[in-house]
């Protein structure tokens, strides 16, 4: 194949598009409406407590209820890096909002009016509902038991302890060496950020029915097999005996790439043999959906005059709430994002997930890097304040490049950041001046950011059928972004000769589909990509070895092109794939290849990395952010005018989807930096309810993006290309934080900006935040934390 020739139908139409259109797309909310018994989850009223009587005879009862279940009913832990999770609470509430039964009944009404026939009684018990609280001395334990939970995941050197429930460290050089020396500056500085709700459209459903021994699924998920194994593990079931398949997924953003609601449902068709639907409302999706976690972060450089930086030292820290779920494997991520922008000599992080008595957090488009990023852009401008230096020329000097090293030793390949950040400049110069006349004030600012595809294992099996057309079976979902819908298709009909079109993609199914991790992490076009084109690999092979056979031809002198095989420069001289299809049924049967792909795992400098999943990253992903807003000093309100991206995509297969995941990737990035935020109420519930109190971006809120793609940075994805759908959020709240704190010339250390923030900053009102030193923080037992022999100082 010629990779310098475009693939066929770069800008073919999705195949979905029309039917979404006019609404007639399927979704799971939608097939559980009508001839399922509908369950609903009897939660408790309390954050943290003792269970002291939970009697569920009376609402078995009940006009309608087929079936309760409780925590007897599903004893098992489960969990990511730690089992420390059960389906209900046990003996103990940990959360309100936590699950203490689940109802089955004829109506979602009937299931109801049985939860509150239920007699429970809980004795109160001491909460701890932040990260501060948490970590203190003597500060009540989230989990007693914290030592007897089995490590699902194991790392080398990981800590963790009572409310600590996961930390993982990153050292490299002599860090304690470079801000001892007498020709830096040193520069600290503290962020926070709140939690980001994902207010996809569809909420989180599952389907649930039992028949012939085996469980069957019907989800509205990211991870098809993740539910199969994990509602199998809560049940105390093998997993063959688990089946999961997905329909088209109504947006997920990472709300449904673990196992939240299946298992539910599942246990309640165990017990009533009949099949389950359980849809959350819209409140209760906000008060138990797997938020983007809050976070501190406080972080401190050692920057020589040149502004080279000598030495870097950082402690973040992730509140997972009530469990460890995915929090434990994002302190992994830190480094990834935290600590591989910019060329540092010695390097010294430490990530910690925390316990609280709250909701369990999640994973979030960009999981981890949108607070990093935000934390180390704001940072790195008050380097270029403290030593005066251009803010956009230090970004010049310190940005990753070819051979440089990452936090944990790991050498990047090509210089990527420095040609972007060319590419960013040209795109300003173009820009009108901003006005200075009309009383507002205006700020510019020029962000990067670092991410990286999460590639894993996948799994792709490709048929030929009879007719020339293929059908790609893998456990990838549409969940709105056309990877499934566009790239993999381009990619399988590239490799066969094929249009697009005449690809047809198989919904998830985990009994018909190969292992696969799930949609996230940018990695579908990547893995999924990459295992298809070894499944076409195999088909190429075996219609070659049969055409140059029927055509009494070398099967080097042969090419596949528009659905035929020919010789090479001799179009219609051979056949149709559909007449090859119909001869291979006679001669050697039905023509088909599978594909496997996993990480091949890129080296780390040995003893860099304690408690990392991930020690260094296969494909990393670079973006450079640009905007300029403009802040009324009367109201606080900040408008974003204008706002560039040069993103790295490595190879752009599609760029119009690349194009569309961008923009809307600015948009759901603003309303991190700009409106969503999540308050919590005395007892640790969230005081957001729905879409009426917790306020994303709106039409009006809408900014054109102006676009460049960078192509030609080393990846191992197919024919060299990226994911990039996680990447546009990375810089959005970094970007216009720096931007307004430039106009209103006032330190911004926490995110979202609402006008009553900016308002309070404007007039002073808002103290500069002060967290404590890493060497003040907590620390596992045993263990020692980041070290320093400054003194404790946070700049206003």
């Amino acid at each position: 194949m010629n990779l310098k020739t475009p693939f066929p139908d770069p800008v073919f139409a999705r195949r979905d598009a029309f039917d979404k259109l006019r609404g007639r797309t399927r979704y799971t909310v939608d097939e559980a409406c009508q001839g399922h018994l509908q369950a609903y989850l009897l939660r408790a009223d309390v954050a943290s407590g003792e269970i002291l009587r939970l009697d569920v005879s009376a609402a078995r009862k009940m006009p309608g209820v087929r079936a309760v279940v409780t925590a007897s009913d599903a004893p098992h832990r489960f969990g990511i890096g730690v089992a420390d999770q059960r389906l209900f609470a046990t003996g103990r509430v940990r959360y309100k909002g936590e699950p203490l039964a689940a109802i089955a009944a004829d109506t979602l009404e009937q299931a109801k009016a049985a939860a509150l026939a239920v007699d429970v009684v809980i004795r109160p018990l001491p909460a701890v509902f932040d990260m501060a609280g948490a970590l203190a001395s003597g500060a009540p334990l989230v989990h007693p038991d914290w030592a007897t939970h089995e490590v699902l995941l194991e790392t080398r050197g990981a800590g963790r302890g009572g409310n600590l429930a996961w930390e993982s460290q990153v050292r490299r050089g002599d860090v304690d060496a470079a801000f001892s020396r007498p020709d830096v500056t040193i520069v600290e500085s503290a962020f926070r950020v709140g939690r980001q709700i994902h207010m996809q459209l569809e909420p989180r459903a599952a389907i649930a029915s039992y028949a012939d021994g085996r469980l069957h699924l019907i989800a509205s998920t990211q991870a098809p097999w993740t539910v199969k194994n994990v509602t199998a593990r809560a049940l105390g079931l093998s997993p063959a005996r688990v089946r999961v398949t997905a329909p088209a997924v109504g947006g997920g953003f990472g709300a449904k790439y673990g196992c939240t609601i299946e298992p539910y449902a599942a246990a309640l068709a165990l017990a009533c043999g009949k099949s389950v639907a359980l849809v959350p409302s819209r409140a209760e999706e906000m008060l138990s959906c797997p938020c983007r976690e809050n976070a501190d972060i406080l972080i401190r450089s050692a920057v020589t005059r040149d502004g080279r930086i000598a030495g870097r030292e950082a402690v973040v820290l992730m509140d997972c709430g009530a469990y460890g779920g995915e929090q434990i494997y994002l302190t992994t991520m830190t480094a990834h994002t935290l600590g591989s922008s910019y060329r540092l000599e010695a390097v010294r992080l430490v990530s910690r997930a925390v316990y609280t008595n709250t909701a369990p957090n999640g994973a979030f488009r960009a999981c981890n890097g949108v607070y990093n990023i935000f934390a180390l852009e704001s940072h790195t401008d008050e380097i270029c304040q403290a030593i005066g230096m251009d803010p956009v020329e230090f970004r010049r000097r310190n940005v990753l490049g070819d051979g440089d090293l990452g936090s944990t030793g790991q050498v990047f390949q090509g210089d990527v950041l420095g040609p972007m950040l060319e590419k960013m400049s040209q795109m300003r110069s173009k820009g009108a001046t901003l006005p200075s006349d009309d009383g507002r004030l205006y700020g510019r600012a020029t962000t990067v950011g670092t991410w990286f595809v999460f590639v894993g294992p996948s799994a792709a099996t490709v048929n030929l059928n009879p007719d020339g057309s293929a059908t790609l079976v893998t456990a990838g979902v549409e969940i709105g972004q056309g990877t499934m819908m566009q790239s993999l298709p381009q990619i399988v009909a590239a490799e066969l000769g094929l249009s697009p079109c005449d690809v047809v993609v198989h919904q998830a199914d985990t009994d018909a589909a190969g292992f696969d991790v799930g949609v996230g992490g940018g990695r579908t076009t990547v893995s999924l990509g990459a295992a298809a084109v070894a499944a076409c690999t195999e088909i190429r092979q075996k219609l070659l070895a049969l055409a140059a056979r029927l055509l009494q031809a070398p099967a080097s002198e042969l090419s596949l092109s528009q659905g035929r095989i020919d010789r090479v420069g001799h179009p219609g001289t051979g056949m149709t794939l559909a007449s090859l299809a119909q001869e291979a049924m006679q001669i050697t049967g039905p023509i088909s290849g599978s594909g496997a792909f996993t990480r091949p795992g890129v080296a780390a400098m040995d003893g860099c990395a304690a408690g990392h999943f991930l020690e260094a990253v296969d494909i990393p992903v670079f973006a450079v952010h640009d905007c300029d807003v403009a802040v009324d000093p009367a109201t606080g309100q900040v408008e974003v005018l204008r706002y560039r991206v040069v993103q790295d995509v490595g190879r752009a297969l599609n760029p119009s989807a690349i194009h569309g995941q961008i923009q809307g990737g600015v948009v759901q990035g603003l309303g991190y930096a700009l409106h969503e935020e999540v308050t919590l109420a005395e007892d640790g519930a969230f005081r957001q309810a729905g879409f009426g109190s917790y306020r994303i971006p709106l039409a009006q809120d809408v900014v054109p993006v102006e676009i460049e793609l960078h192509e030609g940075a080393p990846s191992i994805g197919p024919w060299g290309a990226k994911g990039a759908g996680e990447v546009p959020i990375l810089n959005v709240g970094a970007a216009i934080a720096c931007a307004v704190s430039r106009a209103i010339g006032v330190r911004v250390q926490e995110l979202p900006l609402t006008p009553p923030h900016v308002l309070a900053l404007l007039q002073g009102r808002k103290p500069a935040l002060q967290l404590h030193h890493p060497q003040d923080w907590p620390a596992r037992p045993g263990t020692n934390p980041p070290h320093s022999t400054a003194a404790v100082s946070v700049a206003g």
